[in-house]
């Protein structure tokens, strides 16, 4: 029967409802989904074999847990799932302001108003999108924001002592009462504040200001954490960590792939720039590429972490710096460029976090550094590798490219061009188009221009020709050009 019907703590009863806890509500509805196949998170890619599996015994279990990684890796996002997995919907007693069950209530208001009423006690139906807390840890956070407090303006309304519990004003954690409630980045949160937190996760007490009320809240708790947060700012405090059931540790997406479909999903894209800018697969892969680079990077500190974040505000950038040149030039569509990759700079330098030998670089050359190393990681997985020392016989496949530099007066790529005049400059390079033929023969007819520009970067990466910023662009030359031109 529709349940939201009842409007009475009396239809309630004859309906044969059944309460239950929260963690009793998880617990079932996820045994539910487990043996149905219907996966418990969507949309978070990569911890299918890893951190779902840990969430799932720890929901079963009925466990507080706690959320342990670095930035970027989807904690928020777990926990607001959670909310998924609760009944659609719950009954309240009416004006409530922590939604006593009417079955079994727990404030003095609730109780004292079934008393009066009995069955004619009205009550209302609790959505599960309305059954989730979350309070960023601050160090400014008190216990009256998220315990509660005496309220003098209501003792003296209702003309009662501060030695009434009917004064109190409850704060965030009893109004959240059988909800899901999140306290992120708990290490932040004071000591004093965490040991206010002691008997609500273990006992179900509170304390305000002298009252010691037993109140069973029933609650699931989500903390999230950054380890690194342990000894740049705070830590959890041991008996509050005893009190927690599971710590989860959460990590990055494990492979590109998995890291670009994050990408993909999260990338907040207008309707133009999906409809008439071309992305080339080996454009998107480069973007990620960026992210692996820059948490092995000698300047960027991995123990700060290089978010999710971090690409898809890259892969963001990317398509709006195509975007501009084409709002500019009056086209109608264009295709992603190498060059292109210079206008993530910006989305770069405010995600990573330096060391000391990064800040000497200075964030905008750490960035290009990191696309050139991602330019360089890559090639080899698409053409052939290029040796450092070569025999001075030996024939290598780059040797026709090498030679048309040699023999020019350099080379040019403007940003600001055309795509057929784009495309028209690279043609004048035959020997590209036989290497691509070559190597990636199975390579679409799209991204065929942007392949050439990326072996011009990587031959650049391998000091096999030099590469230099121009007013709007960039020039390639051969790399002893400028050394024979002084002669």
């Amino acid at each position: 029967m529709e349940y939201i019907q009842l409007k009475t703590l009396g239809d309630l009863k004859s309906s044969g409802y059944i309460s239950k806890s929260i963690k009793d509500e998880l617990r079932d509805n996820l045994s539910f989904r487990i043996k149905n196949k219907i996966p418990s998170f969507e949309g978070v890619h990569g911890y299918e074999n890893t951190v779902i599996p840990q969430l799932e015994r720890a929901l079963l279990s009925r466990h507080n847990i706690n959320l342990l990684g670095l930035r970027g890796q989807a904690k928020t996002r777990l926990a607001r799932q959670m909310v998924n997995l609760l009944d659609e919907y719950i009954p309240v007693v009416e004006s409530s302001e922590i939604n006593d069950d009417p079955l079994n209530p727990i404030s003095r208001f609730a109780i004292e108003l079934i008393q009066e009423k009995g069955d004619l006690t009205p009550i209302t139906w609790l959505h599960r999108t309305d059954r989730f807390a979350e309070k960023l840890a601050t160090p400014d956070v008190t216990v009256a924001d998220i315990i509660g407090d005496v309220d003098p303006i209501k003792a003296a309304n209702l003309k009662l002592s501060y030695a009434d519990d009917r004064v109190i004003h409850y704060g965030m954690i009893p109004r959240a009462n059988r909800c899901i409630f999140v306290i992120n980045e708990l290490p932040d949160l004071q000591a004093r504040i965490q040991v206010a937190l002691f008997n609500i996760l273990q006992e179900g007490d509170i304390q305000i200001r002298g009252f010691k009320l037993r109140m069973n809240l029933d609650m699931q708790f989500v903390f999230t954490a950054n380890p690194e947060d342990y000894t740049n700012r705070g830590s959890i405090i041991t008996p509050l960590k005893d009190r927690i059931g599971s710590q989860i540790l959460t990590h990055y997406p494990e492979n590109i792939e998995i890291a670009k479909t994050i990408t993909e999903q999260e990338a907040k894209l207008g309707t133009s720039q999906k409809e008439n800018i071309y992305v080339p697969e080996l454009a998107k892969y480069l973007i990620e590429q960026i992210a692996f680079e820059a948490r092995k990077s000698e300047y960027v500190d991995v123990k700060s972490g290089v978010s999710a974040r971090f690409s898809i505000t890259a892969f963001e950038n990317l398509l709006s710096t195509a975007e501009l040149r084409m709002l500019i030039s009056g086209e109608k569509k264009t295709s992603v460029r190498l060059g292109d990759f210079m206008g993530v700079i910006p989305a770069i330098n405010g995600k990573i976090e330096l060391v000391y030998e990064g800040e000497q670089e200075g964030a905008a050359s750490v960035a290009q550094i990191l696309i050139q190393n991602s330019i360089k990681t890559l090639f080899t997985e698409y053409f052939p590798k290029i040796e450092k020392l070569e025999h001075k016989d030996a024939v290598s496949p780059y040797d026709e490219i090498i030679a048309w530099f040699f023999d020019g007066t350099g080379f040019e790529l403007p940003n600001d061009l055309e795509t057929e005049d784009y495309q028209q400059q690279l043609e004048m390079i035959p020997s590209l188009d036989a290497l691509i033929e070559k190597h990636q023969p199975d390579s679409k007819a799209e991204d065929k221009y942007f392949l050439k520009e990326f072996i011009l970067w990587a031959l650049v990466e391998f000091k096999k020709l030099s590469k230099q910023e121009i007013k709007d662009g960039f020039q390639f030359q051969d790399v002893f050009r400028n050394y024979i031109d002084r002669i």
